[in-house]
């Protein structure tokens, strides 16, 4: 009995210090784009290989260029049969398909980028980019000599909406003579359309273009015009380095490690990830030295109001197209408001599509 009741006493004393083996995790990526598309598709791609350097990850599988829509699922479950056990659908459209085959698999976690819908075994991922997106419209603000910015942007959805009217708020915060002018491709990743667009906004006198695309082509013709540019989702400098400012993007790397660990560890539960410039999932990039540092100087100080949670892009008194007040003074839109946006601010020149 004794030597019973010593046992215990050193497993007991022992059982802080042991080290249990941890899950492996084999992820899965659905993929909207090209991995090569410098913008959405590969800054996802660049967080995926930074998980994979986690030493319980199994290489990850990625198929890419996936239509969204119904017909996706059938890519998402192929993912499933080949032993995911993390998925990742990495854009709006996989959602009703996500959710349609995490109902039959209910052993395997799934994450969906941008959505809303969730369940046992399905959250959903996005960030603020709202934020670095108004700090961006400052940028622009300032450099623009014609007070005509151009806006290149994909789908008439609230994630767009929401960047449009974040952008304008930067830009009008500096520069309330400023109007931003919205061309829209219907598509994410289509270069030569994107480049119409762009060159659609330059006939028309803007001399700073910005973009809610996944190709370069809008800094690519920003740059042969002369033109001033805000790139999205990666630092596309390379492209125009000498129309390049900055550009809001993405640190996809810090999160896919996180939600690994989770489901490693066994403590993943289903959430509505919604991370901003204070978590590090979204930022600005490093400015061009074209931009004079007083600029840059702002820039910063703004930026560190919204990480301290000081400053709110959203917040009132905010007017609409029309001049009518969509947020008063001492007011901030909600975050389901913000999800849901489905209006322009004043300055925007452009409407909303049904």
């Amino acid at each position: 009995m004794k030597k019973i009741m010593l046992m215990f006493m050193i497993l007991f004393l022992l059982l802080p210090h042991m080290v249990f083996a941890e899950k492996q995790v084999k992820p899965g990526f659905i993929y909207v784009g090209p991995v090569g598309d410098a913008g959405w598709t590969y800054a996802h791609d660049q967080g995926r290989q930074e998980m994979e350097k986690l030493s319980f990850v199994e290489p990850s599988t990625y198929i890419e260029s996936v239509p969204e829509g119904a017909e996706s699922a059938r890519v998402i479950n192929g993912l499933v049969r080949k032993g995911a056990n993390l998925v990742f659908t990495t854009s709006f459209g996989y959602m009703d398909a996500t959710i349609d085959v995490a109902k039959r698999n209910p052993e395997v976690v799934f994450m969906h980028c941008s959505g809303f819908k969730t369940a046992d075994n399905v959250g959903t991922y996005f960030g603020r980019m709202y934020e670095p997106r108004y700090l961006s419209g400052i940028v622009a603000g300032k450099m623009t000599k014609k007070n005509v910015i151009g806006y290149v942007a994909a789908f008439p959805i609230p994630e767009v909406i929401r960047g449009i009217n974040a952008f304008t708020l930067g830009v009008r915060s500096v520069n309330p003579k400023a109007e931003v002018r919205v061309v829209w491709t219907q598509t994410w990743f289509d270069p030569g359309i994107e480049r119409d667009a762009a060159d659609s906004l330059l006939d028309v006198g803007a001399d700073v273009l910005a973009m809610h695309q996944d190709a370069p082509a809008t800094l690519q013709a920003a740059e042969a015009r002369g033109a001033y540019v805000i790139g999205y989702n990666s630092d596309m400098r390379e492209f125009a380095p000498n129309a390049f400012l900055t550009a809001p993007v993405w640190n996809w790397g810090a999160l896919y490690t996180k939600l690994a660990k989770a489901v490693s560890e066994g403590t993943w539960k289903s959430e509505q990830i919604w991370d901003g410039m204070k978590e590090g999932l979204v930022k600005l990039a490093d400015f061009n030295a074209k931009v004079p540092a007083e600029v840059q100087a702002l820039v910063s100080e703004k930026a560190a109001a919204i990480k301290a949670g000081t400053l709110h892009p959203f917040s009132g008194p905010i007017k609409n197209q029309a001049g009518n007040i969509a947020v008063a003074a001492g007011k901030t839109h909600s975050d389901g408001e913000l999800l849901g946006m489905n209006y322009f601010v004043e300055g925007v020149q452009g409407t909303i599509p049904k």
